[in-house]
C-alpha cells in the first residue's frame, strides 16, 4: 500500500482506497467545515454551515440510526498526561469529563523482557488497537515502514469483526499521520476489518466531526485519536498553550460523550463503553523519550463506567515501580471486546492484558527459562476475587489446572531436538485470562552413560538421613556425635529427580571443635593394591558468597590433614573467588590442579580421578555458567602411596582430623551442601562425568 501523503498536499493527490474495499479511508482538510472525501455508508454529510467542532447534525430526537446493544468509544489524546488531566479535573477545567473514573496504568511491556518497547507514538497505538506487547504487534519506532503484525496481532477491530454477525460497523478517525499506516497489513490481509477509515492530517476539528457522524450513524466500535496535546507539549506542561490544548479537546470529547447521551436516552437497549487512554507518557519536560523511566511509562484509563479490576481510580499515579501493579495499556483491547461480548475464549487468547471487568485482576505474568533448559517457569499475582482454579494453557490447550490462588508454574517442556522455541502461554483464573509468549533455548535432556554402573563402590543419594550407602559397603556420619551438623533441604534441582540434598554445616561444632562429616569405607580404594584407578565424584553448593574460601581455604572434601597441601592424603579445597583446588602430598612433597571456577550458590559437579597405575590427576568441575572446566597434575609413586592420608575416612566439609576449621580459624566455618556422593573403583572418562551434569538424573535410575 502506498503511504498517506502530507497535509499540506492537495486533497485530489492524497491517497484514496475505492468504496468496493472493506476499509474506507478519508483525508481531511484543516477544518471542522471540510466534507469528506467521499460518502461514509450511513453516515450523514457534514454541516457546512456549522463550522467549528462536532459540525455533523445529530439525529433527530427519538430515532437512532443503527443497531440496538453493546457499543464502544476508544479514545487516545497523545500528548495528555495522567497528572495533568488531574489537575485540570481538580481545576474543572474539563467539565465533559468530570464524570469519568480516571485510574493511572502503565505502558511500554516490561523493562529488561522480549516485551520491552518504546514509550512513543506507534508502539503505543499499535498496543492499544491490539492489546499486545511488541512481540505480537511488531511495531518498534515511529517510522513509516513499521506495520502491525496482523497475523500474530489481528487489531480489536479484526476481533471485533471476526466475532459477532454480519452487518457489525467499526471506525477509526485519527489525527496523527502515522497511524493509518499501521493498519496497512492488516487492511491487506484480513477483509471487512475497518467499514470507516478517515486520517484526519493533523485536525482534531476533524476528528470530532467524523466520529460524531460514525457515532450518529450508529457504528459499533470507533476508535478517535486527538493530537493537540501533544502538539502544544513543546511550550512546555504549564504553557497556556498546552492548557488551552487540553481543556479543547475536553470539550471536543464533551460533544461526543453527549451524542452517545442522545442516542441512549432513544434507545435503553444501547448500552456504550467509552474508554480515554494515551499512547505514552512524558517526561518532566514533555519529552516523549521512549524510555523505561516511570514518567514514560505511565498513562490513565478512563471509563464512563465502574472497572473492577482497574485500581487505582482518582489517585495520583506512584512515581515508582509500584506503577506496575496496576493496569496497563494492554488491557484497553480486551476490555472492549468483552463489552462487545466478541472477546476470544481462553484457547484463542493471545493479549498481554486482561479484561478489566473481570472480578479477578491477574497481573505481572512473566516467564523465564528454567535453570534444567527443558522447562519454562511462569509467575503471576492475583487480587481480587481469586477463588476459581487457575488454568494453565500452552498454545491454547489445557496443560496444568492449579489450586485456587496459585501464582506460579514451572511447565515441563519436550522437545524433538535442541533449539530455541517459541510457546503462547494463557493463565486463567476465574472471569481473567492473561496471555505471553516465552522463549526457551532448549537444550535435550541426556541421559546417564550405562557404563558409570560399572564399578560403582561407594554411592549416597543424600536425600534422607542418616544417610546410607546403597552399596553397603561405607558409613557417613558426623565427625563427632555431638557436633552433627548434617541437615536435609530443598536442593533447588530444577529437575523432576531430585528434591533433598545434603547440608554439612560446619558451624555446628562441639566443645573441642570438631565438625563436618566423615565417611568411612569398608575397603579403601586409595590404599588397596587391586585398585589401579578411582573417580570421587558429586554434586556440590556452596554458601553465596564463598566465604569458607578465605586464608587457607575450606576442606570441601579430605583424608589428610589440610593445614598444609603437603601432608600425605588427598583433598578438595575452596578457595577465594570461589577457586576450587585438587591437591595430593606424601608428608614432604606436593602436586596440585588448581583454577577452577565454581558460580555461588549454584549447583555443580565436581570430580577427581586418581590413576594410579599411569601416575595422573584429572580433576573435573561441570558448572552451568560456565564451560566445562579439566586439569591435571603429575602424579608420583611417592604420591600414589600415600593416596589414603591419615587412613582415618574422608571428612566433608572438613578435613581427615575433624579438625580443620578448630585449627585454622581464619577460615570461617560454614554450609557446604552435597548431592549424589559416589565413588568408583576405577577412571571414568570424560563423557561419563558429562552425562552426570547434563542429565542431572541420579545414579539409582542405573539398571
Amino acid at each position: 500500500m502506498r503511504p498517506i501523503t502530507p497535509s499540506h498536499a492537495p486533497l485530489s493527490t492524497r491517497w484514496l482506497l475505492p468504496l468496493a474495499t472493506s476499509i474506507v479511508l478519508a483525508a481531511c482538510g484543516g477544518g471542522g467545515g471540510g466534507g469528506p472525501a467521499f460518502p461514509l455508508v450511513n453516515v450523514p454529510p457534514a454541516n457546512n454551515g456549522g463550522g467549528g467542532v462536532g459540525g455533523a447534525n445529530p439525529p433527530a430526537s427519538g430515532t437512532n440510526q443503527g443497531k440496538s446493544g453493546p457499543k464502544a468509544l476508544v479514545v487516545e489524546i497523545d500528548g495528555l498526561t495522567h497528572a495533568a488531566l488531574r489537575d485540570a479535573i481538580a481545576q474543572n477545567k474539563v467539565p465533559a469529563l468530570q464524570s469519568l473514573r480516571i485510574a493511572p496504568a502503565w505502558t511500554g511491556g516490561a523493562n529488561g523482557t522480549p516485551s520491552e518497547q518504546r514509550t512513543t507514538d506507534g508502539p503505543g497505538w499499535a498496543t492499544l488497537l491490539t492489546g499486545t506487547w511488541v512481540p505480537r504487534h511488531g511495531v518498534r519506532w515511529d517510522t513509516a515502514e513499521q506495520r502491525i503484525d496482523a497475523k500474530l496481532a489481528p487489531s480489536v477491530f479484526a476481533l471485533a469483526k471476526q466475532n459477532k454477525a454480519a452487518g457489525y460497523k467499526t471506525a477509526s478517525v485519527t489525527a496523527n499521520v502515522l497511524y493509518p499506516q499501521l493498519m496497512a497489513s492488516e487492511s491487506g490481509t484480513v477483509d471487512g476489518t475497518v467499514d470507516g477509515a478517515v486520517d484526519c492530517a493533523g485536525a482534531d476539528a476533524c476528528v470530532t466531526e467524523r466520529t460524531a457522524q460514525f457515532i450518529d450513524a450508529g457504528y459499533d466500535l470507533t476508535v478517535a485519536q486527538y493530537g493537540a496535546p501533544a502538539a502544544a507539549v513543546g511550550n512546555g506542561l504549564k504553557s497556556d498553550a498546552y492548557q488551552r490544548a487540553i481543556s479543547d479537546t475536553s470539550a471536543a470529547i464533551g460533544q461526543l460523550l453527549a451524542r452517545i447521551a442522545k442516542r441512549t436516552a432513544n434507545d435503553a437497549k444501547e448500552d456504550w463503553l467509552v474508554i480515554l487512554t494515551t499512547g505514552h507518557g512524558l517526561d518532566a519536560f514533555g519529552t516523549a523519550t521512549g524510555l523505561q523511566a516511570i514518567d514514560n511509562k505511565t498513562v490513565f484509563i478512563a471509563s464512563n463506567k465502574t472497572l473492577a479490576a482497574l485500581p487505582g481510580v482518582g489517585t495520583a499515579a506512584p512515581a515508582d515501580t509500584a506503577l506496575l501493579q496496576l493496569a496497563a495499556a494492554t488491557d484497553i483491547a480486551p476490555t472492549v471486546l468483552r463489552h462487545l461480548g466478541a472477546l476470544p475464549v481462553a484457547q484463542a487468547y493471545t493479549f498481554n492484558g486482561q479484561a478489566l471487568q473481570a472480578a479477578t485482576s491477574l497481573r505481572n505474568l512473566s516467564a523465564k527459562a528454567g535453570a534444567d533448559k527443558t522447562s519454562i517457569d511462569l509467575a503471576w499475582t492475583l487480587s481480587g476475587d481469586a477463588s476459581a482454579p487457575v488454568l494453565v494453557l500452552r498454545g491454547g490447550k489445557l496443560v496444568a489446572a492449579l489450586p485456587a490462588g496459585s501464582t506460579a508454574y514451572s511447565d515441563p517442556i519436550v522437545a524433538d531436538a535442541d533449539g530455541v522455541y517459541t510457546y503462547q502461554y494463557t493463565v486463567v483464573s476465574g472471569e481473567a485470562s492473561l496471555a505471553l509468549a516465552a522463549q526457551l533455548a532448549y537444550v535435550k535432556p541426556a541421559t546417564l552413560a550405562p557404563t558409570l554402573a560399572n564399578g560403582l563402590v561407594n554411592y549416597y543419594p543424600l536425600d534422607t538421613l542418616p544417610a546410607a550407602d546403597l552399596k553397603s559397603a561405607s558409613t557417613l556420619a558426623p565427625w563427632a556425635a555431638d557436633a552433627n551438623g548434617g541437615t536435609v533441604v530443598d536442593d533447588g534441582f530444577k529437575i523432576p529427580y531430585k528434591v533433598k540434598a545434603l547440608r554439612v554445616d560446619s558451624t555446628v561444632k562441639n566443645a573441642g571443635g570438631s565438625a563436618g562429616y566423615r565417611l568411612l569405607q569398608t575397603t579403601d580404594v586409595a590404599t588397596n593394591p587391586a585398585v589401579t584407578a578411582y573417580t570421587l565424584g558429586f554434586w556440590v553448593r556452596t554458601d553465596a558468597t564463598c566465604s569458607q574460601g578465605v586464608s587457607n581455604g575450606a576442606s570441601m572434601l579430605a583424608n589428610k590433614n589440610y593445614t598444609t597441601g603437603a601432608n600425605a592424603g588427598l583433598a578438595i579445597g575452596l578457595f577465594g573467588s570461589c577457586e576450587i583446588r585438587f591437591n595430593v602430598g606424601t608428608g614432604s612433597a606436593r602436586a596440585d590442579s588448581n583454577g577452577y571456577g565454581l558460580s555461588a550458590g549454584q549447583w555443580a559437579y565436581v570430580a577427581v580421578v586418581i590413576d594410579k597405575a599411569n601416575l595422573q590427576l584429572t580433576g573435573y568441575v561441570f558448572d552451568s555458567a560456565r564451560a566445562m572446566q579439566t586439569g591435571s597434575a603429575t602424579l608420583t609413586s611417592a604420591l600414589v602411596a600415600q593416596l589414603g592420608g591419615l587412613k582415618n575416612g574422608i571428612g566433608l566439609n572438613e578435613d581427615g582430623t575433624g579438625q580443620y576449621y578448630q585449627r585454622e580459624t581464619s577460615s570461617p566455618r560454614g554450609a557446604m551442601d552435597f548431592n549424589e556422593f559416589a565413588i568408583w573403583n576405577r577412571a571414568l572418562t570424560t563423557d561419563e562425568l558429562a552425562s552426570i551434569f547434563k542429565s542431572g538424573q541420579p545414579l539409582m535410575l542405573l539398571p
